[in-house]
């Protein structure tokens, strides 16, 4: 334990003079230098958590739903049965659609400003039709919705109040690091004013919640009705929205996720001014790129974000930004894996001009980029295709395990292939082949191999011998596949 006080430099002067004495002082100065820089756990979280309790409240909502239908029509019991009078009480009309009923759920939140602004999850509040704040000296407020993120499961409340609320600030979350004391105050279960203690066990998370994850993770005991409240550091500044959990039983097992606050405040600014996020968009559709792909690529080490697609008319394709190009740096931020350009492009104010440094055919191109408005609820229809195989014949190439035919007229009706779509037919695939292992089907398009344009199977052939006669390993592919466009790597055998 890290309790321990430091020991005084008095004790040295005990300590021979002989060559082992010097080796016992060294060992010791080392002592006192490492005792002094730790720094220990606090006595204890009482003043900490005295000070933040009043600005942390509880959040219930309520909601209007439809009563299902029960496919018996409510339960059956015997003539005269003792249970008659209860179930009736539950099952007013047998069981049948009788109206709606009212579900109410909690959760946490924590007051940002004196005037009644208070920031709690999206989840926590989604859908209800009434949302009532209540504090911890027992004071009940009802409360409006300023704004909600869904991408980021975030909300801001207001409610009004005749005097000003206590209220915390947020902090800097990318000055937390890893093994720093963290404290969660919310409401688990309807306790309110629970206080748990832990410390940040990993940054950086991703747990598939959405497209900006950046989770803080925490060992802080966070339970159901925990939601939305916040994540403290030792200095009382809020550095994470506590969210989500991983738990078997709903419980705490010590995994516990928050938004980190410099991502919640700028949504937090965001949702306060225009009651909606106004994130950057850069237009393109995005893969990952690993071993393989740098490889085919002609790239030292696997960094960046692959630009599968270029949304036409958007930013990117207006600064010329490619299909292939792979993107290591915007706006002077590394992009080291892909999942980081969406936040950093997310994060860039919309219409700022930046620089983005792309990787393209062996070299660095710098461009310029104008930053657009993401529209959230844009939805882009994914082309649908019949589920079936080519029956014709066609060009074996056996390095790949695949049958390629010229993209014909009848191909494109068979398959459902639109008449912008330029490329070669995968006719059929070797069910042990690369090309399988890699999700490539009959009916699939492609595109590019080697990020040239191909229009036959024998151009496809060609460029696979070429690299194979070039020594490398594997060939890039340019895939259309059921509307989306992908690279494939595929390694060369034989």
């Amino acid at each position: 334990m890290l309790l321990s006080k430091p020991r005084t430099p008095g004790m040295l002067g005990h300590v021979s003079r002989s060559l082992a004495g010097v080796m016992i002082a060294v060992a010791v100065i080392f002592c006192v230098h490492d005792d002094a820089a730790a720094r220990g756990a606090p006595d204890s979280f009482a003043d900490l958590a005295e000070q933040l309790s009043p600005a942390v409240v509880n959040i219930s909502t309520s909601q209007t739903v439809e009563r299902q239908n029960s496919p018996n029509g409510g339960p059956q019991l015997p003539e005269g049965s003792p249970f008659e009078d209860l179930f009736r009480d539950l099952f007013p009309h047998g069981g049948q659609p009788g109206g709606p009923r009212r579900v109410q759920s909690l959760g946490s939140g924590f007051v940002i400003s004196p005037d009644g602004i208070i920031v709690t999850n999206n989840h926590v509040i989604e859908d209800a039709d009434e949302i009532t704040v209540s504090f911890p000296d027992g004071t009940s407020l009802k409360a409006e919705v300023r704004g909600t993120d869904p991408q980021t499961d975030l909300a801001v409340l207001k409610v009004e109040s005749e005097t000003p609320l206590p209220f915390v600030n947020f902090g800097d979350s990318d000055g937390a690091r890893v093994g720093d004391w963290v404290l969660a105050i919310g409401n688990p279960f309807g306790y309110s004013g629970s206080v748990s203690a832990g410390i940040i066990s990993a940054r950086n998370r991703d747990i598939n919640a959405g497209r900006y994850d950046d989770f803080i993770q925490t060992d802080a005991a966070i339970n159901r009705g925990n939601s939305g409240g916040p994540l403290f550091n030792m200095d009382g500044e809020v550095i994470g929205v506590n969210t989500a959990i991983i738990s078997p039983t709903g419980g705490s097992i010590g995994i516990g996720f928050s938004v980190p606050s410099n991502l919640a405040k700028k949504v937090v600014s965001q949702l306060q001014d225009f009651g909606v996020t106004r994130r950057g968009w850069l237009g393109v559709r995005i893969q990952t790129v690993n071993d393989e792909l740098a490889e085919a690529l002609g790239m030292e080490k696997a960094m960046g974000a692959l630009v599968a697609e270029v949304t036409p008319g958007g930013p990117a394709e207006a600064a010329g930004i490619e299909a292939g190009d792979v993107v290591i740096k915007f706006d002077g931020q590394d992009v080291e894996e892909m999942r980081d350009l969406p936040r950093i492009v997310a994060d860039t104010a919309v219409d700022k001009a930046v620089r983005v440094v792309v990787f393209r055919k062996g070299k660095t191109k710098t461009v310029k980029v104008t930053v657009g408005l993401l529209d959230e609820e844009q939805i882009q229809a994914a082309a649908v295709r019949p589920n079936s195989d080519d029956g014709g014949t066609g060009t074996d190439i056996p390095a790949i395990g695949m049958t390629l035919r010229p993209l014909s007229s009848e191909a494109r009706s068979e398959f459902g292939i639109g008449d912008d779509v330029a490329g070669v037919l995968v006719s059929d695939v070797a069910s042990e082949g690369v090309a399988a292992d890699k999700g490539i089907k009959p009916g699939d398009v492609i595109v590019e191999v080697g990020q040239e344009p191909v229009s036959s199977p024998t151009e496809v052939e060609t460029r696979v011998n070429e690299a194979s006669e070039a020594g490398r390993k594997s060939v890039l592919f340019l895939i259309q596949s059921e509307g989306d466009l992908r690279f494939v790597p595929l390694t060369i055998s034989g």
